[in-house]
């Protein structure tokens, strides 16, 4: 686990962009819980720090809407679209993110 930021950095319901080891990681904070994935919508690389996080568990690309589950990636209506999500552990303030 790698340190990416503070839970303070990432408001309530918002999102943030961090280089991890020359990784961007896009964090989201949903409800409290902090996601962390590829910051690229994988349909047609659209910028995801625009997307909208519409529930506590998914995040909607602005471009064409396409829905990901921040948990598995998953694209319940395009399934051949996964998006890259990693595993996030928060110590205290900090985020911790795996990067594999």
């Amino acid at each position: 686990m790698i340190f990416a930021a503070k839970v303070s950095e990432v408001p309530p319901w918002g999102k943030k962009v961090v280089s991890i080891n020359g990784q961007e990681i896009l964090l989201v904070n949903a409800k409290g819980i902090i996601y962390a994935c590829e910051t690229e919508c994988p349909h047609q690389g659209a910028p995801l720090s625009g997307a909208l996080v519409k529930d506590a568990e998914h995040l909607s690309c602005q471009r064409h809407g396409y829905r990901f589950n921040l948990k598995t990636g998953a694209c319940a209506d395009f399934p051949e679209y996964t998006l890259k999500v990693y595993p996030v552990q928060v110590q205290g303030d900090d985020i911790m993110v795996d990067l594999g």
